[in-house]
């Protein structure tokens, strides 16, 4: 009994943490979604890139919800001894895990398909929207900036944009000269195609790569946390009169 009191106990403290995760990031959420620039301007260019590809406050919302909720059952299902909140929250992490194992081989094996997918869904909105949504065109420029990029795959993703049908440009990132470290000017067809600056999702996809053993390993201990917490909640659940 001394084991099963002291699982008990950890399990309380684990989901706990788990719980008040939870709530952070549905705070987190809930400010991205009313004031994304200040978001940005505190993370930096990464959080940007990643705002271009999913809505970030609706996703930490979500994220925020799920952990709650997990953490909720956790501490519930350990400081009762309720199996059925004990094999609820099991469940949920299974699916979640194998959710989250799922996405990494689509990932790791499909990137020309996310990719396509992508680019159906986000040049369509700098088209539409760069140059004339403030919020949206400084996400971008922010990305931009950042990342050393320009546009989603490459300049041409800003034809016909509000920017340029303005301007007669393109954003001065799409004519970075990075040998000399400056901006080329006007940033003209000619310009932008000559410079070839690489659009934003390779050159995200090549800092991901670049810290690959840091990526690998955030997830793998994410993933041996998850696998963790459901043997726990099982050896609760069959250790339970």
């Amino acid at each position: 009994m001394g084991c099963f009191n002291f699982i008990k106990v950890m399990m309380i403290l684990f989901n706990m943490l788990i719980f008040l995760c939870g709530a952070a990031l549905l705070a987190v959420g809930i400010w991205v979604s009313v004031d994304g620039p200040s978001f940005v301007k505190i993370f930096g260019p990464i959080s940007s890139s990643a705002m271009q590809f999913v809505n970030v406050g609706y996703f930490l919302i979500a994220a925020g919800a799920v952990l709650f909720a997990l953490g909720f059952l956790g501490c519930y299902g350990a400081q009762t001894e309720s199996k059925c909140a004990l094999m609820t929250f099991f469940f949920i992490l299974l699916l979640i895990f194998i959710a989250e194992v799922a996405a990494a081989v689509v990932a790791l094996v499909y990137t020309t398909l996310a990719e396509n997918f992508l680019t159906a869904v986000v040049v369509p909105n700098i088209k539409k929207e760069y140059g004339s949504q403030k919020d949206f065109t400084q996400v971008w420029n922010s990305t931009m900036a950042g990342l050393k990029c320009c546009g989603f795959t490459n300049y041409t993703d800003f034809e016909g944009s509000p920017y340029v049908r303005k301007n007669g440009t393109f954003p001065p990132y799409c004519c970075y000269d990075s040998v000399n470290n400056s901006f080329m000017e006007p940033c003209n067809n000619f310009t932008a195609r000559n410079m070839s600056v690489q659009g934003c999702f390779k050159q995200l996809l090549y800092d991901i790569r670049t810290n690959a053993v840091t990526v690998g390993g955030v997830a793998a201990g994410i993933g041996g946390l998850e696998l963790a917490a459901m043997i726990v909640s099982m050896y609760l659940y069959c250790n339970l009169e």
